[in-house]
């Protein structure tokens, strides 16, 4: 089957734009400690590209997939995950998920024929969920075999994130939806839809249990009635919404990250937002402000509670990603690929 695998990954990224050979890259990273940065690229350019960060030395690596294997690695690099010594680099626009290995960041096989995946979510060490843009399922496939064994039938819903809290896998319906999803695993159908604010994307648990969602909100004119951006708090035992905060209209916030405790949340709101998890209302004042930057994506180590923020600077070149302690002290900054999307501690 991998043999296979690898013949079919030849064929798909086959190409004869040189007549010069390119020398292939080795690595050995140190993927326990580094962190791997997902970088979309530009919608139909073919640019999505990975990046490899060590916090100790401050050394990046650029282009690791195209380096190492001699391929691009396709439209749109979305979200990238680990299993054991595998990751699972999700390239949305080019239909696919890329397997490589962790420290040498080899090719070792590949899925296709999805629509318009969008993030992984392991359910064991043989069953996995795929989410989609477009299409009304979330794709099943075995993380050992990279076979597709089955889908989830959505009832007409999209999917976005996903976060596990028992046997119940809880899926944002995030483009024009206002529902989070929830699966049943034993049975790999869906049990439930819980009612939310307009377009619910990114979706995290605290630690008391509960589930955070974060509400994009709407324009005018969209199909969903138009609404300002909301953060939710979902009790996944009753599946009710518990607590409601609203922001201010015309206030569209969007990325949701949570410290390594798991009692204060982060958010993309002109500028890094923080909030404790008991708080009644939402902040006033930006905990690390904007200015004149333009943040793409934030995340927390789930370690040492240090945030990476990417600032787009255009959309079109090469991104920068600032690197703050805690208490939001700058303490390095280096330069990645286009329109850095995901970033993957571990």
């Amino acid at each position: 089957m991998k043999h296979l695998l690898k013949i079919a990954f030849l064929l798909l990224f086959a190409w004869s734009c040189s007549d010069e050979p390119v020398e292939t890259v080795y690595f050995d990273l140190d993927a326990e400690n580094g962190i791997f940065i997902a970088c979309e690229g530009n919608f139909m350019y073919g640019n999505g590209s990975l990046s490899f960060y060590h916090p100790g030395t401050k050394k990046v690596t650029n282009q690791l997939f195209y380096a190492r294997n001699n391929a691009p690695l396709g439209d749109v690099v979305q979200s990238v995950v680990r299993r054991g010594n595998l990751l699972f680099i999700v390239v949305n626009n080019s239909g696919k998920v890329v397997v490589v290995d962790a420290k040498t960041v080899e090719f070792k096989g590949i899925i296709t024929g999805l629509t318009s995946p969008r993030y992984i979510h392991f359910v064991s060490d043989e069953k996995a969920y795929i989410s989609d843009l477009y299409a009304d399922h979330i794709t099943i496939f075995n993380p050992k075999t990279f076979e597709i064994t089955g889908r989830v039938e959505l009832n007409g819903h999209t999917s976005e994130q996903m976060v596990q809290v028992g046997k119940f896998v809880y899926v944002s319906h995030w483009v024009n939806g206002e529902h989070i999803l929830v699966i049943d695993t034993e049975r790999d159908e869906l049990a439930d839809a819980i009612k939310v604010p307009a377009q619910p994307k990114d979706l995290k648990v605290d630690k008391n249990g509960k589930i955070w969602a974060l509400c994009g909100g709407n324009y005018e004119n969209s199909i969903v009635d138009e609404q300002p951006s909301a953060l939710v708090r979902i009790d996944p035992e009753t599946r009710t919404m518990e607590q409601i905060y609203r922001f201010s209209e015309g206030i569209f916030s969007s990325i949701l990250e949570m410290n390594a405790a798991r009692d204060t949340v982060f958010f993309l709101n002109n500028g890094v937002s923080k909030m404790a998890v008991d708080s009644r209302r939402l902040p006033e004042s930006a905990f690390i402000p904007e200015g004149e930057r333009l943040f793409y994506n934030l995340s927390v180590h789930p370690e040492t509670d240090e945030i990476y923020i990417s600032d787009a600077i255009d959309y079109t070149q090469n991104a920068v990603v600032y690197r703050f302690s805690p208490n939001a002290t700058l303490t390095d900054s280096f330069k990645v690929g286009i329109n850095p999307s995901c970033f993957l501690f571990r």
